[in-house]
């Protein structure tokens, strides 16, 4: 990797070149109450999920780069943004450059859960290019499904802002990494609901069926019966998709009630009917021309599962910064102010 002598330029990763940034940028809303993040994505859990990716993209290395990089070559690359976002996972980045170079130099320029516009730079790395060229793949996947998710879920935070409803998100997460996408709704101001099975009692339709046999009658009972063995500390949601069974979900002191599909007139009824007694959660046919209107209904909680399921990786790019004058070494800081973006 030589130094062009003349000419400042980047070299775009799988790219034509674009324009910095568009001539009137649109910039999505930053959750007016920025989101506590520090210290709520496990370095475990992030190095577990790097290491099973890594090993899945180049099982016995990349031989691309070791065919065409010399060995000891170094380069410096940005991570920049294509599109308007919300950042989520730059501490992933940072960890997957890390993991295949631990002496690589990572600065993070944007802070997760902060809006960005086209042509932001958002990270720095330096370090041996092999390196950075074999963890690129792995931290632009994740990176860019966490600012997706970040982004998207903002968007929703947005429309219900002042109605006291919180946006939630659901376990309809990619498999090994929920705890990457848990994360990326909070960088989006959103909140989490239970991790897994294992954390909390969501009795939903299907247990409900086996539970009474779909004799309506025996609702009650069967859920005062279960909450007789539960321990006082595990919460208790139950999901109803018609008005009658509220009461029966009622009289078994439930801690939430979950409206499954309600409209927005029977949500409205259901918050009156309930009164206080459970908290409520809204959920279905929830997306970004509704969600106003259920948060109006007066719900506590409304639930999402396109926060993770179905969202579109946002446009972010690695690209290679090369140095600018004769005699610079690749890698290197190049001269203020004659540095691509």
């Amino acid at each position: 990797m030589t130094a062009p002598a003349t000419a400042a330029t980047t070299a775009r990763t799988g790219t034509a070149a674009r324009p910095t940034a568009p001539s009137t940028p649109s910039t999505p809303s930053t959750p007016s109450t920025p989101p506590a993040l520090a210290g709520t994505l496990p370095a475990t859990a992030v190095d577990a999920v790097l290491r099973a990716a890594l090993l899945e993209d180049a099982p016995y290395g990349d031989i691309t780069s070791q065919m065409l990089i010399p060995a000891a070559a170094r380069a410096t690359a940005v991570l920049a943004a294509r599109v308007p976002g919300i950042l989520s996972g730059g501490e992933v980045f940072a960890a997957a450059m890390k993991l295949t170079d631990a002496d690589a130099a990572v600065v993070l320029l944007v802070a997760d859960g902060t809006a960005f516009v086209a042509g932001t730079p958002l990270a720095r790395v330096t370090g041996n290019a092999r390196a950075v060229l074999l963890a690129e793949r792995v931290a632009l996947n994740l990176v860019q499904r966490m600012s997706a998710i970040a982004t998207k879920t903002a968007e929703f935070v947005a429309l219900v802002d002042g109605t006291g409803a919180r946006i939630t998100d659901t376990r309809k997460t990619t498999p090994g990494l929920r705890v990457l996408e848990r994360y990326a709704v909070r960088c989006g101001g959103g909140t989490n609901h239970r991790f897994s099975l294992s954390d909390a009692v969501l009795a939903k339709d299907n247990h409900l069926a086996v539970l009474t046999g779909g004799d309506a009658s025996k609702l009650a009972a069967v859920l005062l019966e279960a909450k007789a063995r539960l321990g006082h500390t595990v919460h208790f949601e139950v999901e109803v998709d018609a008005m009658e069974q509220i009461e029966p979900v009622l009289a078994a002191g439930v801690d939430t009630i979950m409206l499954d599909n309600f409209t927005p007139a029977e949500l409205a009824a259901g918050v009156a009917l309930i009164g206080g007694r459970a908290r409520v959660e809204a959920s279905g046919n929830v997306n970004l021309a509704t969600v106003a209107g259920i948060a109006a209904t007066g719900v506590d909680v409304i639930s999402i599962g396109g926060l993770t399921h179905s969202v579109a990786a946002l446009d972010l790019g690695l690209d290679i910064e090369l140095a600018l004058e004769a005699g610079t070494e690749p890698g290197t800081e190049p001269s203020a102010g004659r540095r691509a973006p």
